[in-house]
């Protein structure tokens, strides 16, 4: 999975949980929306309210690529156009080099609503799409395709996304099945400040999360507030957290 980051020149990170634009890029691509529709993707994302739950932390993974492209070489961009290369000879004596970081075996529960809810496209639909989804879903990249289907076997509604996120169920351990691997010790959420449903000990972040999906460039970012417990806690504080 990649779940995005700050992209500093060649090197694309990753962070541990999802962000909004990540997930509204996922729903458009399950309901079948094109990429160039843009002011739809805008709507979904300004729309969106979702926490994130860190059951599984897995392994991080780094991938080393390398590309040695000519003058007559054309890619594609997100516009739907090919985009022409540039530059004297010398430009093309090297290869380009890139980084993108991954995390493997992973387990990530969301939960999200939308707000105003009855906007198209409405929750129903969303659920309907992620069961069905027009295309074959990924998760952050192209490559990263997923191992089970992304929707719960068995959604609950709650009252906000901490209850949400409280109420379902915690992904099973995963033995480490590569050298570096980690298990699973903490559970760690991610939760919209309002969404807290009485006073707990948090640490917030700001995270580069909201996309301009007119200009096609991240453009904003969200506070979050971050909780983390042990594992073999998560069932009391089920029951103290919990209104």
């Amino acid at each position: 999975m990649a779940f995005g980051g700050t992209m500093i020149d060649a090197r694309g990170p990753t962070l541990d949980l999802p962000i909004r634009s990540m997930v509204t890029g996922l729903i458009a691509n399950a309901l079948g929306w094109q990429r160039g529709e843009r002011d739809r993707h805008q709507a979904l994302q300004d729309r969106l309210v979702m926490g994130a739950r860190l059951d599984r932390p897995g392994k991080a993974v780094r991938d080393f690529q390398t590309a040695q492209l000519g003058a007559n070489d054309k890619g594609w961009t997100t516009r739907g156009q090919p985009e022409g290369r540039a530059g004297g000879a010398n430009t093309y004596k090297s290869p380009h080099i890139r980084q993108r970081h991954y995390r493997a075996d992973a387990f990530v529960t969301i939960a999200l609503r939308l707000d105003p809810t009855d906007t198209d496209p409405t929750l129903d639909a969303v659920y309907t799409a992620l069961r069905n989804p027009a295309r074959p879903l990924f998760i952050g990249r192209k490559p990263c395709l997923p191992s089970r289907p992304v929707l719960a076997e068995a959604p609950a509604e709650s009252v906000n996304i901490f209850q949400a996120l409280t109420a379902a169920p915690l992904a099973p351990p995963d033995e480490p099945r590569r050298r570096g691997a980690t298990s699973q010790t903490t559970v760690r959420f991610a939760i919209p400040p309002a969404e807290w449903p009485r006073d707990v000990q948090y640490d917030s972040k700001m995270i580069a999360d909201v996309r301009d999906w007119r200009a096609g460039i991240h453009a904003g970012e969200s506070r979050l507030d971050h909780f983390s417990l042990p594992a073999a806690d998560f069932a009391s504080m089920l029951a103290d957290c919990l209104p």
